[in-house]
């Protein structure tokens, strides 16, 4: 009996086992089914002790090669040279990546969330005309010809700004960069900026220029909140009408400004392109990551960022009636952090799961888990979602933008920061995060 019962746990060591490695030795994915159930039921010390012992030697291994890439990215400069191209073909999706080195630090998440560092390595691009833009997150602007994705260097050049010597004159310091948007000749930027302990989020503009870029202060929010919630800043700037852009703006860690609408905070607002006036176009937003405006439907889309859980894809229908409200903090599927006080949510009435039936308007798509939600494109009725946590692109296919047909997720190994089509190339521009890269997506 005892043979037998030693025979039995034997075997389902083994298999355990090899079901663990199988899963490791393909990296650590955050959206693993397996990984999220052994997170749910097992306590967090142990999952982690799983994590760090499991995944040690393909951590170790993607340790190795991302400090090889590190070397190569450093000794290449501003070559941009190719370093990683492959076609893959699946039951969904062809698709041929290349990826190219962009000259900015890299990510080190070992820092913790509130480093200001880790804020600074958020980088975004934009293509305009015949070139790609690209600005870190310390304000470093630079270019290449879009030509150059078809060989092996992008030949990045630097433009000089005038962006860090301008808050310096007004006595503030760069938090982040959230943005980068082009619109009839002029380049905007939307900024975090610090004031002792407190932020604001503003945007500045300067004329193209390929020798040097002359930022002047565009819009003034006028409104502070903690430096420590730099992280719910939102700052997507995006096309609207003729003379008008829009740009959204996070809840800033305070719970009552997103269904306040006096505030900013917590919205999508419109700014005039002459005059620098807004006018508030939705509000109840937690973190707006992404933001695109198709006009032929009147529709604004936005994607935006839960709390643990609950990333949300919105529609905002302008020729429907009523007001826009997407019902952060009271109506959210998401769930409060392990260490947050889950009495102050309940005793406040804030993250109640329908949003209907507190009369705002649902979610098109929720994401549980969070998937780390960032910039959002809709192109031939699918949506494009890139995102942070997932290291991934999730294309949903839609039914004239009513319901959904059908989803597929394509992983990649970084975090994807930003987002961009490109129809004269037929290509995707993406920002990959944790080694700083232009990444060139076609589907076949």
């Amino acid at each position: 009996m005892k043979k037998k019962i030693f025979i039995i746990f034997l075997i389902i060591s083994i298999i355990s086992f090899l079901s663990f490695w199988q899963i490791a030795s393909k990296g650590y994915d955050k959206q693993n089914k397996i990984i999220l159930l052994i997170k749910k039921v097992i306590p967090s010390d142990i999952a982690r002790s799983i994590r760090d012992n499991v995944f040690f030697i393909p951590k170790l291994q993607d340790r190795n090669k991302f400090l090889e890439l590190q070397l190569n990215k450093y000794e290449q400069k501003l070559n941009g040279n190719l370093f990683l191209e492959k076609k893959v073909n699946s039951k969904r999706h062809n698709y041929h990546l290349k990826k190219f080195f962009l000259p900015f630090p890299s990510l080190d998440l070992s820092l913790g969330w509130r480093s200001n560092l880790v804020f600074k390595r958020a980088h975004y691009l934009e293509i305009i005309n015949d070139f790609v833009f690209v600005i870190s997150g310390e304000g470093e602007t630079l270019y290449f010809k879009k030509d150059n994705i078809k060989n092996e260097k992008l030949n990045q050049n630097y433009i000089a700004n005038n962006l860090l010597k301008t808050l310096n004159e007004k006595k503030s310091k760069l938090g982040a960069i959230r943005d980068l948007y082009y619109d009839e000749d002029y380049i905007y930027i939307s900024v975090v900026e610090l004031i002792n302990t407190e932020s604001t989020i503003n945007i500045y503009r300067a004329k193209q220029n390929l020798e040097f870029l002359n930022f002047r202060i565009f819009f003034e929010s006028n409104e502070n909140f903690a430096s420590s919630s730099m992280l719910q800043s939102g700052g997507r700037i995006e096309k609207f009408s003729n003379d008008q852009i829009l740009l959204s703006v996070g809840y800033g860690g305070d719970y009552t400004k997103a269904q306040d609408e006096n505030s900013i905070l917590g919205k999508i607002i419109s700014i005039n392109k002459k005059t620098g006036e807004h006018k508030l176009i939705s509000f109840g937003h937690r973190n707006p990551q992404g933001l695109f405006f198709l006009k032929e439907n009147n529709l604004i889309i936005n994607s935006e960022h839960g709390p643990q859980g609950g990333d949300e894809i919105n529609f905002n229908f302008l020729n429907k009636k009523g007001k826009k409200n997407y019902g952060w903090p009271i109506s959210s599927y998401g769930i409060p952090y392990p260490k947050q006080d889950k009495k102050f949510y309940k005793n406040n009435g804030y993250l109640k799961k329908s949003h209907l039936k507190h009369g705002f308007i649902e979610p098109f798509k929720y994401f549980t888990p969070s998937i780390g939600i960032s910039e959002i494109i809709f192109n031939n009725q699918f949506l494009y979602i890139s995102s942070l946590r997932a290291e991934s692109i999730y294309i949903i296919e839609t039914n004239d933008l009513k319901k959904i047909e059908n989803q597929a997720r394509i992983k990649f190994d970084s975090r994807i920061r930003d987002l961009k089509y490109d129809k004269e190339e037929d290509v995707f521009f993406l920002l990959f995060e944790n080694i700083p890269a232009i990444g060139v997506l076609k589907f076949n």
